[in-house]
């Protein structure tokens, strides 16, 4: 007998993630989106919710839902528009869980209603833990709501806590490729170009995260999430640089032992693990060879290069509004790059800077977590006016 239809909340679903897990909704009849949402990819949304049929849509941009709005007049789909729309379909009756690949700290707000409204999430924005970790777990505990890791970093660390205790973690050891100036040095680094940065050697990822990840701000974005998602300081925290991108994570135990879990560089199995949580179902994906991919070699992050990553350890073991700065200020360094204004080191000079000219605010409240990212982006646009 077929399991009952779970119905899906997908804010994002024109991004990397968003595409990838319709992708598994296309393989599983039983997992259908019931609402969807972009920030303005109006084209690509028109085609999902003529495919998918959703509830709802909503579009970020107001000006362009009314064009949806307009261009699906014949579909039943609702269109609705801005933070309100956010919000409205993160807190929908009929909904099960909530996947949440908004990029950056857009993703706050609808992520906390979700959870007030009871709903389980599917955590694919790391801003939301990395500048609110203190105010999401605790309140997930209060309405008894799961937090489903979909980076495929912290979903191998979830697999590998399975049936294990939490407090018998010794290590979290958190895989990353290196990206794709993985043993560069800083001089050879300055040099580099967007196109670059955006090649990178095993994942097909959003532009964004593609950055991060050349620069290791991604994985320093990982180590806080990693903290706050299975209560361990950054200091029980260790990046291993593993290039073939075939371990995802480990843990390391107590008496020594260690869990990993692996499989290929495909972002649908997390994506798929979470949503069917606790069942796993097949995925006809390409299989992990081992006989093809012959050695995984290991390496340790240069923290003197990758200086992102060296920051995140630092503001990494705070609760207050340090870690807001550092990925406030690399969201508009990153943009900055991208349209390229600055070069490519540069992104985390700005980082360091920001963190230099804050004054920390103690376990902030919302209000005050997106103050603070206003701040940073008017502090950044002066420097970078200068």
């Amino acid at each position: 007998m077929e399991d009952r239809i779970k119905q899906v909340v997908i804010l994002g679903s024109t991004g990397s993630i968003g595409t990838q897990a319709l992708e598994v909704m296309r393989q599983h009849r039983n997992i259908k989106p019931i609402a969807i949402a972009a920030y303005e990819n109006i084209t690509l949304l028109e085609q999902q919710i003529r495919e998918f049929h959703p509830q709802y849509a909503c579009v970020y941009v107001e000006e362009k839902a009314l064009e949806l709005k307009s261009r699906v007049a014949d579909c039943d789909t609702k269109i609705v528009s801005k933070m309100e729309g956010l919000l409205l379909i993160s807190t929908l009756e009929q909904a099960d869980i909530v996947l949440t690949a908004l990029v950056g700290m857009i993703g706050i707000r609808p992520t906390i209603a979700a959870i007030q409204a009871k709903k389980d999430i599917a955590l694919a924005n790391k801003e939301t833990l990395v500048t609110a970790g203190h105010i999401i777990m605790p309140l997930s505990k209060e309405n008894g709501v799961s937090i489903l890791p979909v980076d495929s970093e912290h979903s191998a660390i979830f697999q590998s806590l399975n049936g294990e205790k939490q407090t018998q973690i010794e290590k979290i050891l958190l895989t990353a490729s290196g990206g794709p100036f993985r043993g560069k040095s800083r001089e050879e680094l300055q040099q580099v170009t967007r196109e670059d940065a955006l090649r990178h050697p095993n994942w097909s990822m959003g532009k964004k995260i593609t950055i991060d990840s050349a620069t290791m701000v991604n994985k320093g974005l990982e180590v806080i999430e990693a903290k706050w998602l299975f209560q361990v300081p950054v200091h029980k925290i260790q990046v291993v640089v593993q290039p073939q991108s075939v371990i995802h994570s480990m843990v390391q135990f107590v008496d020594g032992a260690v869990m990993a879990q692996m499989g290929t560089a495909d972002m649908k199995l997390p994506i798929q693990y979470a949503l069917t949580y606790p069942s796993r179902k097949n995925l006809k994906e390409e299989r992990l060879d081992f006989f093809k991919l012959g050695q995984i070699t290991f390496e340790a992050p240069d923290l003197e290069v990758f200086t992102g990553l060296k920051m995140a350890y630092q503001v990494g073991e705070r609760a207050d509004s340090y870690p807001t700065v550092y990925n406030a200020a690399n969201e508009f360094a990153v943009k900055k790059f991208l349209e390229g204004k600055i070069s490519f080191l540069t992104i985390t000079d700005l980082i360091s800077y920001a963190l230099k000219e804050h004054k920390a605010i103690d376990s902030p409240s919302v209000e005050e977590i997106l103050q603070v990212e206003q701040w940073v982006y008017e502090l950044l646009e002066k420097k970078c006016k200068k």
